[in-house]
């Protein structure tokens, strides 16, 4: 599927305060925080050669919290960016918000945020049928706390690797960018410093 805009982003999404506020609350959760997981590696117990091939994908810290008045403010973002960007999705859910953490060394490799296959009645009642539509990333601190993390797209074609996007326009904190969740993304090593985000997945009805 190809896009005439396959972003949207708002440079001052939230003030600098909120931000900071939230990075002190959650790294101050006790027991909350824990590794970044993906839907391929998403068991309870992983043994010693599956976290290696995890960690070769994957290695960041998350912790998931609710807050209700970070859903109403990140609703009304994404609802516009998903408007004036002409995707008109339909979406009416938001999953459990994750801060995301990235040490040195931390990254995230090429993936895509949207399941194989819709959520199935295992899940929490407002997932079931669904399926990933929006993903929206907030950068909560300034870049020159922390050097590497690049926001990268590809933007493949079926040429993987032939239209690589860096996302500039997380450049300070508070930036936001929305994208559909089937656009391959990654977050490069950190190499100094930490990179700390929001990360909210919007979900709606499988695509007809």
């Amino acid at each position: 599927m190809e896009l005439s805009t396959s972003y949207y982003y708002f440079n001052k999404g939230f003030n600098k305060s909120f931000c900071k506020k939230i990075i002190k609350n959650c790294l101050s959760l006790k027991g909350a925080r824990q590794k970044g997981i993906t839907f391929k590696y998403d068991d309870k117990k992983l043994s010693k050669n599956k976290l290696k091939d995890l960690f070769k994908l994957r290695d960041s810290d998350v912790v998931f919290f609710d807050d209700q008045l970070i859903y109403k403010d990140i609703f009304t973002l994404v609802r516009k960016a998903n408007e004036a960007a002409g995707w008109n999705y339909d979406f009416d859910w938001c999953e459990t918000t994750q801060f995301t953490i990235y040490g040195k060394n931390q990254h995230y490799g090429w993936h895509c945020d949207m399941g194989p296959k819709p959520y199935d009645d295992s899940s929490p009642v407002p997932h079931r049928g669904k399926i990933r539509k929006l993903s929206c990333s907030v950068l909560l601190n300034d870049p020159k706390e922390f050097e590497g993390g690049e926001f990268e797209f590809d933007l493949r074609n079926n040429e993987k690797g032939k239209n690589i996007i860096v996302a500039k326009e997380l450049e300070r904190a508070g930036s936001v960018i929305v994208f559909p969740s089937y656009i391959w993304h990654r977050v490069k090593p950190v190499t100094k410093g930490t990179r700390y985000s929001l990360v909210f997945w919007f979900l709606g009805p499988p695509y007809r």
